[in-house]
């Protein structure tokens, strides 16, 4: 078992079971919630338990997914398409070490012009 929170302590979790290896988004959304890309890494909706919810906000951020963060200090936390019984759990929320690597680079063609993907990880054009 893992725990984890946002900056402030609103939200607080634990992510049961084994989690997969982080994936670094580079999309123009992900880029817009975190401030640079986001890398998550991703558990079964039911291994997934909210310990403390009272800055939890879910925002729809397209047709298909949702986003979770703290309404008091704004960090993002989550990530959820629908359908897919799993929860993106931002890894830089994730308390103490965690012994997770990034897999790989997602949605690389739109990535900021500002940074350079250089780690030699594989990188998708696309989702």
């Amino acid at each position: 078992m893992k725990t984890g929170s946002c900056e402030c302590g609103a939200v607080a979790f634990e992510a049961h079971g084994e989690m997969r290896p982080s994936v670094a988004c580079h999309c123009t959304q992900c880029r817009k919630t975190s401030g640079h890309y986001w890398s998550a890494t991703q558990v079964p909706n039911e291994s997934l338990k909210i310990i403390v919810d009272k800055g939890l906000k879910w925002f729809r951020s397209s047709n298909w997914a949702r986003r979770g963060f703290c309404t008091e200090c704004g960090s993002s936390l989550f990530w959820q398409m629908d359908g897919e019984g799993t929860t993106s759990i931002g890894s830089g929320t994730l308390d103490g070490e965690t012994g997770l690597k990034t897999e790989k680079h997602i949605c690389v063609a739109d990535k900021g012009d500002y940074y350079d993907i250089s780690d030699g990880l594989p990188q998708l054009d696309k989702w």
